[in-house]
């Protein structure tokens, strides 16, 4: 089973939202809220649908909408990654 990782994350948010000093997270930001590191609900939509088509995972909008840090999304996307083996 594959799991989502904090760098394949890192990756994806470079990716839909574009990556500056302001936005570039590090592992110590695993806890802060996406806001503050700088991305916004559209940024974390678009992660979703791409963590989506990668990984097979079912993330509905409203639940992604809930998220507030890194580690709450890695978390929300390993265990729907996990139910769905």
């Amino acid at each position: 089973m594959s799991r989502l990782t904090f760098d394949d994350l890192r990756g994806i948010l470079a990716e839909c939202a574009g990556e500056d000093e302001q936005t570039r997270i590090d592992p110590e930001a695993l806890d802060l809220p996406f806001t503050d590191l700088g991305y916004d609900s559209l940024a974390l939509l678009e992660t979703a649908a791409v963590i989506t088509r990668r990984y097979g995972t079912d993330l509905a909008d409203d639940v992604v909408a809930t998220v507030e840090t890194p580690r709450q999304l890695l978390d929300l996307v390993n265990s729907a990654m996990a139910e769905a083996a």
